[in-house]
This record gives C-alpha cells, structure tokens and sequence, in this order.
C-alpha cells in the first residue's frame, strides 16, 4: 500500500477567478493480471483542512479511470491510498483546468511529482 499525496495547492483569485476551478484525476492499472484499488480524498484548505471528495475506485487489469472534481477553492489538496495487487502499478495524475476546461499548467501533477505522505 502507498499513500501518495498532491501536497496542499494555492488557488487563490487572480483577475477575478481562480486559476484552477476543477481537477481531473486520471489513473491508469498498468498491471496486467492484478487489481489495484484506489482511495481518492480531496481536501479544501480555506483556514481548515476539510474533506470534500472520497471516494474509492477499483481498477482491472489495464484500466483507465478519469473522474473530474470541483476546485474552485482557496486552496486544495489530493491524497490517494492505493492497495491491491497492482498497487506498484498503479499511475495517478491531477489536472486542475480553468473556467474554459483549459489545462491550468501549475496544477498540473504527474505521478513523480506526488509525494509520499509524510514526506511533503
């Protein structure tokens, strides 16, 4: 089991919205015979830390997930626990994208990028 995390992400106003108002989560089982299994919790961070999104996903053999959350928040943070047989081969990436659904490059987190809990 690994315990990966986003780290908390700033998104406050700039010009009169948030560079970020949603998050894709997008996760891909690269095992081919093991399941992983997928704790998804995001967190507001306005003054608190305080849950928002949990939720749990199941991945076969060679799955691809894509889920898009809300995000337009002061400040948020992503923790995934992953489990299973596949959890080594398990990959995860954040997108935060715009009013317009364009990609927000600095909320932008691909799996090197996320760090083990506890290690932030």
């Amino acid at each position: 089991m690994a315990v990966l995390s986003t780290g908390p992400i700033e998104n406050n106003l700039s010009g009169g919205s948030r560079p970020t108002q949603q998050v894709t989560i997008k996760m891909v089982n690269t095992d081919s015979i093991n399941t992983s299994n997928i704790l998804i919790e995001g967190y507001s961070l306005n003054g608190t830390r305080t849950l928002y999104v949990q939720q749990s996903v199941n991945l076969t053999p060679g799955q691809v997930f894509s889920q898009t959350y809300y995000a337009n928040l002061d400040g948020y943070e992503y923790v995934f626990t992953t489990g299973g047989g596949a959890a080594a081969f398990t990959e995860i990436s954040v997108w935060g994208k715009n009013n317009t659904g364009q990609l927000s490059t600095a909320h932008r987190i691909v799996l090197k990028e996320l760090s083990p809990k506890g290690e932030l």
